[in-house]
């Protein structure tokens, strides 16, 4: 399982499934972090928490914890 925490600066994949529960869940879905939602892979902060990407045209910050949550495939661009 390939999840955006193991993702690189520059690469772009695609939410398949989101994993948690409750509150964390809904939080990552009002992020627009949703199934078949392409995401770039921005940067990554120097010591590696937060990690920036770019989703629906905006950019945001998401912690490491919460992207290990969020499997993914890498897609071409």
């Amino acid at each position: 399982m390939n999840t955006m925490k193991e993702a690189k600066a520059g690469d772009h994949v695609r939410v398949i499934k989101l994993h948690g529960e409750g509150a964390v869940r809904r939080r990552i879905m009002d992020m627009g972090m949703t199934r078949g939602v392409d995401v770039q892979i921005r940067k990554t902060a120097p010591l590696g928490d937060p990690i920036e990407v770019t989703v629906r045209g905006y950019e945001l910050s998401i912690r490491k914890a919460d992207a290990a949550m969020i499997e993914v495939e890498y897609v071409q661009h």
